[in-house]
């Protein structure tokens, strides 16, 4: 049985400190060594300052600015921890990353060292560092040890929570499979497209749109990677929180038993938040999980769920390897998992590794096309311009091709604009292994000196929204930006200000590998999301935001019509975990076309 988290987290450091101070203690009395703490942790912190200092020297280099300790002395004094509160709340209760902007604007910077705990804590929205860290000195940055260790009870070892070779290992083991063919295959989106529909059409209430794209993607998902689809469509709709629940109809049944495939989403859900809010904890989270590891309960859920289909595909390789040696001829892989057991048949391994897709093909997509919904249900003028190009290609009945969506000019601007101003994954994380320089954005002052060990939030959620990058209009939601001469002056110019899917070595795995097999194809998530808008605006004419129906606790606070940019305008209140989402939920009403009616 292995430790609560908390208490492995504790048992090196107080075997080690205890017994030192026992030691001196015994040596020389008891009020010596305790009186001698705060000076030699003073003197820890001041020593690793000053040998920074000197290496930045060295290398003919400078530290980055810390936060000024005007009107927040004691928090400087105590190692930043009153940033490390504000940025905690601001995950609850605040505009995303506001907390962050704020520094970063008090600061006059783009790049600055929290300096969280005495610990180098780089918060950056600077798209040539972001280059630095992604790309062109990739191998020097990893997830680190302390970022793996918030993911490791939920995603083990897989290509989203692993490093170095095993990062190599896991992601040669997925990248054949996502394929153009593959990728450009429509049916399995098709067909949850239509059920997804059914519920829309079937309903006599406002919807959860978010509720119904976490079911679409979901069974997009498990179906695309398992062959086994998890059916959360079968399941009923929630209704607003001002409807009472009916006895029977379309949308559920009081009483009725919960569908196992909800019970698994659901805790599924609760693993991810759990490693989110390990995350916002920093390194101190263990001390949260004392009594027990906080995913134990979920990811025993989740492996009830996963065990069983990795078993049955497991012997049905092995049934399919005997058929082999009977001269039956090799088929191609059908499925992600039977591409992964041509390659290794250790349950372990498999289920690290399809839960890891499973979150990137369910959770960011999901996140992607709740985002473009409400934009659509807040803008009427885009979405009669987009629903025009869209019935102008492929009427109200036909489905879709790859051709079709590639020829969409303005719904691939209407989805990158979304992602621009509500990206998927709005920061992320990786630890620098090695000292290095980072180049100063003035070029007659030196470089800033990053040393080993220091953790880098890049947060793409502020880069996209920086006016000196893309404009006065940054804002606001323009697709035309992503169609006009902006989308030369401002992105072409500089790739590394628009990262919806990250970039560099570890781009998204649903992204097709442009540049590490050559093959000029688009992306599998935008893809999916690309289906479902299509078959959403042939057969709905009208979407309206239904603010009524949102629960009042998850409703936009008054006070954000006095905040800044897109803040006072929103009519939604975005919630931030790994992935960003809507709080709430997001309900809305759709009119359906009359022809179709």
């Amino acid at each position: 049985m292995a430790l609560p988290p908390g208490i492995q987290f504790l048992l090196l450091p107080t075997l080690l400190l205890g017994g030192a101070y026992i030691l001196a203690v015994l040596r020389i009395g008891y009020i010596l060594p305790l009186a001698a703490l705060p000076p030699l942790l003073a003197a820890k912190v001041c020593t690793t300052r000053l040998y920074h200092y000197y290496r930045a020297y060295r290398l003919g280099a400078r530290l980055l600015p810390l936060p000024s300790a005007r009107g927040r002395l004691l928090g400087a004094v105590c190692g930043n921890l009153d940033i490390l509160r504000d940025l905690r709340r601001g995950f609850n209760v605040e505009y995303p990353l506001e907390v962050m902007r704020t520094l970063l604007e008090r600061e006059e910077t783009h790049t600055v060292n929290t300096w969280i705990g005495f610990g180098d804590y780089i918060v950056t929205t600077e798209p040539e560092y972001m280059k630095i860290v992604l790309a062109t000195d990739f191998a020097n940055y990893e997830k680190g040890s302390w970022l793996r260790g918030c993911m490791s009870s939920v995603l083990g070892t897989g290509v989203f929570a692993s490093d170095g070779d095993m990062w190599r290992f896991h992601r040669q083991m997925t990248r054949p499979f996502f394929n153009r063919e593959r990728i450009s295959d429509f049916d399995i989106f098709a067909h949850h497209a239509d059920r997804a529909i059914a519920l829309i059409q079937a309903a006599q209430h406002p919807i959860d749109f978010q509720d119904l794209a976490s079911r679409f993607t979901m069974d997009s998902a498990t179906s695309f990677l398992f062959g086994v689809c998890a059916d959360t469509l079968q399941g009923a709709l929630p209704l607003p929180h001002n409807v009472n629940q009916p006895l029977f109809g379309v949308e559920g049944r009081q009483g009725e038993t919960r569908p196992r495939s909800d019970i698994f989403t659901e805790a599924f859900g609760r693993a991810i938040e759990r490693i989110s809010s390990r995350i916002r904890w920093g390194g101190v989270w263990p001390l949260l999980e004392m009594t027990g590891d906080a995913t134990e309960e979920p990811m025993r859920i989740v492996d009830a769920f996963i065990g069983p289909i990795v078993e049955a595909a497991v012997k049905r390789k092995e049934a399919y390897a005997a058929a082999l040696l009977d001269g039956e001829k090799k088929e191609e892989a059908e499925t992600l998992l039977d591409e992964l057991l041509n390659l290794t048949s250790d349950p372990k391994v498999l289920k690290d590794e399809v839960l890891n897709i499973l979150l990137a093909g369910r959770d960011t997509t999901m996140s992607v096309l709740t985002s473009v919904v409400y934009f659509l249900s807040v803008y009427p003028e885009v979405f009669k311009r987009l629903r025009t190009e869209i019935l102008e290609r492929v009427g109200t009945e036909r489905r879709p091709t790859y051709d079709d969506i590639r020829e969409m000019k303005y719904l691939r601007a209407v989805i990158n604009e979304t992602m621009r101003l509500y990206p998927p994954v709005p920061s992320n994380i990786r630890q620098c292994l090695h000292e290095t320089t980072w180049p100063s954005a003035d070029p007659s002052q030196p470089p800033f000196y990053i040393p080993a060990g220091a953790i880098v939030n890049y947060a793409v959620f502020l880069t996209h929204r920086r006016k000196d990058l893309y404009g006065p209009t940054a804002d606001l939601f323009d697709p035309e930006r992503f169609l006009d001469d902006r989308l030369r002056k401002h992105i072409v110019a500089n790739p590394f200000c628009f990262l919806p899917f990250n970039a560099g070595p570890r781009v998204c795995l649903g992204q097709q590998e442009l540049l590490l097999i050559g093959i000029n194809i688009r992306q599998f998530a935008y893809n999916e999301v690309s289906f479902m808008i299509i078959r959403l605006l042939q057969i709905f004419s009208g979407m309206e935001l239904a603010e009524e129906a949102i629960p009042p606790e998850a409703r936009v606070p008054a006070e954000w019509k006095h905040g800044h940019g897109r803040m006072r305008v929103e009519r939604f209140k975005p919630k931030l975990h790994l992935t960003m989402s809507s709080a709430g939920g997001l309900w809305v009403r759709m009119t359906e076309h009359e022809a179709s009616a």
